[in-house]
C-alpha cells in the first residue's frame, strides 16, 4: 500500500483522480489539496464520491511524506512548487502543461510565458505508456500529455512511417476538459448547442504530438456541447505504394498487445469509428481511419474521455507501470451505452 496525494484536487481531473485512486486497492489517498475548500468534505464539491470517502480538503501548506504526487493544479503552479513536491515524495506525476515540452523556446511560443524550472525540462517522462512504458517502470517524474495531445498520438504514432512529412488535426472537445474554473465562456447559456472553433491555429498540443510523432503537425480545436469526450480526425498523405492493407496491418501490429488502445475501423455500422460517446469513465482510447484509395486521402479518428485516458486514467496507469502492478489495476470499467 502505498501513500499518494493529489494536489488540485477540486478540479475535475482532481476528483477523476481521487475517484480512481479511492478505489485502487494498492493506494492509501492520505491527502486532497485545494486552497479553495481547505478544510470542506471532498464529497460536497464531487458528490459522486459519497460514501466512497470520508476525506476533507487540506491546504497546500499541510505537506507530509507521500510515495506519490499527483499534479492537477492550473497551468504555471506545478513549476512554481515543483521543488516542494519533489521534496516531500518518491514520485510526481504531473497532469498540467508544465512539462510536457523539452524545449525552452517552444515552451514559450505556445504557452507565452517564460518556463520558471527549464532545468526539469526533459526530466519528466511523456506518461504515454504505449510509447514509453519502459522508461515508465523507472520513472520518478512523469508529464502526462493534454487529451488530444494524446489522442492524435496515439492515432498517428503507428503510421508515422507510411505518411508524409506533414499532419493537420481537427479536435472536438467537451466542456470538462476547461476545467472547473473556465469561466463564463463555459456557462450552459452559451455552451449549449454550440461548436464554437477556440483555436483555429496554434494550439498548444500541436507541439506535443509533433515530438511524439516526428512530423509536422497543425490544429484546430472546437467546443463542443459534450461534457465529456475528445475526437480527434487527422488528415495526412501516404507514401507512394501505400494502401488500406498497409495502414491496418500497421495499426494491428502496433497495439495488438496494448491493454487500453482498440482499433476500431469497420466498413459498415452505427460505431465503425472511434466514438467518444461510448467511453466515458474508461481508460480506452479508440483509434481508426479511412483510406480513400482514389485520391490517396488518409484520415486517422481518434477517440478517448478526456479526463481518463487523457487525463486521470493515463496517470494511474502510469502509476501502475511505475509500481510494477497490473497495468490494468482500478481501470477496468468499459464504459457505458447508451449515456
Amino acid at each position: 500500500m502505498i501513500r499518494v496525494a493529489v494536489v488540485g484536487a477540486a478540479g475535475f481531473i482532481g476528483g477523476e483522480l481521487l475517484r480512481l485512486l479511492v478505489g485502487h486497492p494498492e493506494v492509501e489517498v492520505t491527502a486532497a489539496v485545494s486552497s479553495r475548500f481547505a478544510g470542506k468534505r471532498v464529497d460536497g464539491v464531487h458528490p459522486n464520491l459519497r460514501s466512497a470517502t470520508d476525506l476533507t480538503f487540506c491546504p497546500a501548506d499541510d505537506v507530509d511524506e507521500y510515495d506519490t504526487v499527483f499534479l492537477a493544479t492550473p497551468h504555471g503552479a506545478a513549476m512554481a512548487q515543483i521543488e516542494r513536491w519533489t521534496g516531500h515524495s518518491k514520485q510526481v506525476i504531473d497532469l498540467t502543461g508544465d512539462f510536457r515540452l523539452e524545449d525552452t523556446e517552444v515552451f514559450q511560443r505556445y504557452y507565452r510565458s517564460s518556463h520558471v524550472a527549464p532545468h526539469l525540462l526533459g526530466e519528466f517522462v511523456p506518461g504515454i505508456p504505449e510509447l514509453h512504458r519502459e522508461r515508465l517502470r523507472g520513472a520518478d517524474l512523469v508529464s502526462v500529455p493534454g487529451c488530444m495531445a494524446v489522442a492524435g498520438t496515439l492515432s498517428l504514432h503507428p503510421i508515422r512511417d507510411l505518411i508524409g512529412p506533414e499532419a493537420h488535426l481537427d479536435a472536438r472537445t467537451g466542456s470538462s476538459g476547461s476545467g472547473a474554473t473556465a469561466g463564463e465562456d463555459n456557462l450552459h447559456a452559451f455552451r449549449s448547442g454550440a461548436m464554437r472553433v477556440f483555436a483555429p491555429t496554434g494550439h498548444r498540443h500541436e507541439a506535443e504530438i509533433a515530438r511524439h510523432v516526428g512530423v509536422r503537425v497543425t490544429m484546430t480545436a472546437t467546443g463542443v456541447e459534450a461534457v465529456r469526450g475528445v475526437q480527434t480526425v487527422c488528415h495526412v498523405t501516404p507514401k507512394p505504394g501505400v494502401d488500406e492493407k498497409a495502414v491496418r496491418r500497421a495499426f494491428r501490429e502496433r497495439y495488438r498487445d496494448e491493454p487500453f488502445v482498440r482499433l476500431v475501423a469497420q466498413h459498415r455500422g452505427r460505431y465503425r469509428y472511434p466514438e467518444p460517446k461510448i467511453l466515458s469513465g474508461s481508460n480506452f482510447c479508440d483509434v481508426g481511419f479511412a483510406f480513400d484509395e482514389d485520391t490517396g486521402r488518409l484520415t486517422t479518428i481518434a477517440a478517448l474521455d478526456n479526463l481518463m485516458k487523457g487525463g486521470a486514467g493515463n496517470a494511474v496507469q502510469c502509476l501502475n507501470i511505475r509500481m510494477g502492478w497490473p497495468e490494468n489495476l482500478g481501470l477496468s470499467f468499459p464504459g457505458l451505452h447508451p449515456v
